[in-house]
């Protein structure tokens, strides 16, 4: 370890333990510019070196429910619909910043320089992405935090804290490559109510997250090898211990398959 340079762990603990939105966008994109630098110390020691907090920090007036008593968004054809619908895009994109952040500082003593800038790389592309949305929001007369928004995301970290294939299996590979399914059916519906420019930070989400789930994808892939266990039965028996959903269909089968997802993995659990 250089001890002329801050402590990457510390940089990441700062970031995950900001609340204000703007703050956490600046302090994930910072933390990931200053590593891609060489300007942080690499002292992310494994499971007893320095500790990521158990939760990150959310703004105060963020109410928090859980997620089966969310209440229903419905289409999103009324102005509060399509509020409320960019309101839980925003969400989740402010969550997958902490995702992110955890993931390289919980497991990245653990897994490596390389495994620490990919997911930086990924935190700093959904501090991008909150800032789209949290414009979005701003120009439709509303803020993060006007409506309520689910617990559901981060419950699913605080599930695999112990294994970063866990982590990978469920965060990467069932949760954002959910977004690869869900997201043309919502850039469609933009698209039906004439916002090009919706749809615009949209196809830029959708882009993005498909080389995210490559990401996961990828070091789950190695970890597998390093444990000489079968990534694809590998995987479904994480999901089945760890995920409480279902994985339903329709998927977005070429987006899932450009990430590295191939149908063997998920098609045996397709509800």
């Amino acid at each position: 370890m250089n001890e002329a340079l801050p402590s990457l762990a510390a940089a990441i603990r700062a970031a995950l333990l900001t609340g204000d939105p703007a703050g956490k966008v600046f302090a994930a994109r910072k933390v990931a510019r200053d590593w891609r630098l060489g300007r942080l110390a690499f002292d992310l020691a494994g499971p007893d070196g320095p500790t990521m907090p158990e939760r990150p920090e959310w703004p105060e007036h963020l109410q928090l429910l859980p997620p089966a008593q969310m209440p229903r968004r419905g289409k999103g054809g009324s102005e509060r619909g399509r509020i409320a619908l960019w309101h839980a895009l925003a969400h989740i994109e402010f969550v997958a910043i902490d995702l992110a952040l955890d993931m390289a500082g919980r497991f990245g003593g653990l897994r490596g320089e390389e495994f620490v800038s990919d997911f930086l790389g990924v935190a700093a592309d959904e501090a991008m992405h909150f800032a789209l949305l949290d414009r979005k929001l701003a120009a439709l007369g509303s803020h993060y935090g006007a409506f309520a928004a689910h617990d559901g995301l981060w419950q699913a970290a605080q599930d695999t804290a112990h294994d970063p294939a866990a982590r990978l299996a469920i965060v990467p590979m069932v949760l954002e490559a959910r977004g690869l399914d869900v997201t043309p059916a919502t850039l469609v519906r933009v698209r039906a109510q004439g916002d090009s420019h919706g749809a615009r930070i949209l196809e830029r989400i959708l882009d993005d997250e498909i080389r995210h789930v490559a990401v996961g994808t990828k070091h789950f892939l190695k970890i597998c090898g390093e444990r000489n266990k079968l990534p694809q039965e590998t995987w479904q028996n994480l999901v089945r211990t760890h995920f409480s959903g279902r994985l339903k269909p329709p998927f977005n089968d070429s987006a899932r398959h450009a990430a590295g997802l191939s149908l063997e993995f998920y098609a045996a659990l397709a509800s």
